[in-house]
């Protein structure tokens, strides 16, 4: 059959309704005449808050998630802000801390220094202010280094002390620095005397003894006159020393009926370890440090020799 003998209308065993040209001038109809009854007397207002109520928990339940992540990514943001407050402040405590310390530091240097400058104002003997660099890297001696040497006026068997007492003697002097043996030195010895009795004694170094080192003052009789506290300064009989520099306080005594000699252990006044800001005085007989050659005596005159 040709196409152009076919039926293009419904057949007629279906229902018929209004046309599709019919049905859109209705709804448009209808859809302005909402329009205008809404813009003029709010016709759909109950309308559309009836609707709001309806749809409002499936509003809600769909706007949880975001919400949700809006939330997480908050949360996360504000965790992310205190942990870097938390840093910063962590720092400036840090910060605050080694100031307060430094600060500290700097006060107990400033006292040592105020102390040292008094202790040069009393001593009789000049004197001259030197730093302490670093100790020598022998394990086997108590030795520290200066800052002032032969060109600094430094002599050899020069007394050091800070300003609590005596530290030690200048052993070796080099153009621009120079080495101190500590009192606490195994090799070290001073001349003492007992302020309170007024014997007189030697001090040695004693490494072992105590944490960083202490003294003994040996060869003292059993029944000697000396007691736990008493004060140790030096007696100045070697022509080194000045006479009166506080040196050392007796700390125990122990005394045993098998031995003729007491054992007496001091600990140093001056700080031998951590010592910093120090005084080298002028030894009172430069000679004294260095070993005197033997006085030679003239040969005999030979008898019946000739005239």
């Amino acid at each position: 059959m040709p196409l152009g003998t076919l039926e293009r209308s419904a057949p007629p065993l279906f229902k018929q309704g209004p046309s599709a040209l019919s049905r859109l001038a209705v709804y448009s109809a209808l859809a302005l005449f909402l329009m205008v009854a809404d813009a003029r007397f709010g016709v759909t207002g109950p309308l559309r808050q009836a609707v709001g109520t309806v749809l409002y928990p499936v509003q809600w339940l769909m706007l949880q998630p975001v919400e949700f992540v809006s939330r997480g990514a908050g949360y996360f943001q504000a965790l992310g802000a205190a942990q870097q407050e938390l840093d910063a402040a962590r720092k400036t405590t840090a910060a605050m801390g080694q100031r307060a310390h430094q600060a500290e530091l700097l006060a107990q240097e400033n006292t040592r220094l105020r102390q040292l400058l008094a202790l040069r104002d009393r001593l009789e003997t000049p004197a001259q202010a030197a730093e302490v660099i670093y100790d020598t890297a022998d394990p086997y001696t108590r030795r520290v280094v200066l800052d002032r040497g032969q060109v600094g006026g430094v002599e050899l068997g020069s007394p050091v002390m800070d300003e609590a007492g005596v530290l030690g003697q200048v052993t070796r002097v080099f153009p621009l620095v120079s080495e101190v043996t500590l009192l606490v030195d195994r090799e070290q010895a001073i001349p003492v005397l007992n302020i309170r009795t007024g014997v007189r004694g030697v001090a040695y170094g004693d490494p072992v003894a105590g944490h960083g080192g202490g003294m003994e003052l040996r060869f003292m009789p059993a029944n000697a006159d000396i007691q736990d506290g008493d004060l140790l300064t030096t007696s100045g009989v070697d022509g080194l020393y000045p006479p009166g520099l506080p040196v050392a306080r007796v700390v125990r005594v122990e005394r045993r009926a098998d031995s003729a000699f007491a054992r007496i252990y001091c600990a140093p006044l001056a700080q031998v370890q951590g010592a910093r800001h120090v005084m080298v005085l002028k030894p009172l007989a430069p000679d004294a440090a260095l070993p005197r050659p033997e006085p030679v005596q003239p040969a005999p005159a030979r008898k019946g020799g000739r005239k």
